[in-house]
């Protein structure tokens, strides 16, 4: 028998697929396995990993689910689910769009901004004011949708 016949059948002994070795093919591999370090130690491999993928790699985790729902439906009856705490306020998000917008008007009327306009021409001023305006328009969506309830109720929307 050759190493490739004895990996086949060591394969072979927990295949459920196959039917079950004969005792002649067994006898055959372990006489092989008896002379053939290699294959004594690709046998030995194979064992080990077969009892690694019997046992389990991760200890079991706590119940996190019935936690979770929990704290969710104890909230809900508080009426607290789309309460955030922490984070910017409405006066603070238009505090920083005001500054955003400013700086980025302002930013027409510097020094550098002239010589570059003087030498690139008007296909400088096109990228510039739409880079501005994705800009704005995204900041403004961001606003939007993170005080949507709030917008809601003011505007009685």
């Amino acid at each position: 028998m050759n190493c490739k016949n004895a990996a086949d059948r060591i394969y072979e002994i927990d295949d459920p697929a196959l039917k079950e070795p004969g005792i002649l093919r067994r006898f055959s591999l372990a006489l092989h396995i008896l002379f053939c370090s290699r294959c004594a130690v690709r046998l030995e491999h194979y064992e080990e990993a077969r009892f690694l993928l019997g046992t389990s790699f991760f200890p079991p985790s706590p119940d996190f689910e019935s936690a979770l729902m929990s704290r969710i439906c104890s909230e809900e009856e508080a009426g607290q689910i789309f309460d955030t705490p922490g984070g910017f306020s409405t006066k603070g998000w238009v505090i920083v769009g005001l500054i955003v917008l400013l700086s980025l008007s302002s930013l027409f009327f510097g020094k550098d901004f002239a010589s570059v306009a003087l030498d690139q021409g008007s296909s400088f001023l096109l990228p510039l004011g739409i880079t501005i305006g994705i800009f704005l328009t995204g900041y403004g969506a961001l606003f939007i949708g993170s005080h949507l309830k709030e917008l809601s109720e003011r505007f009685k929307l």
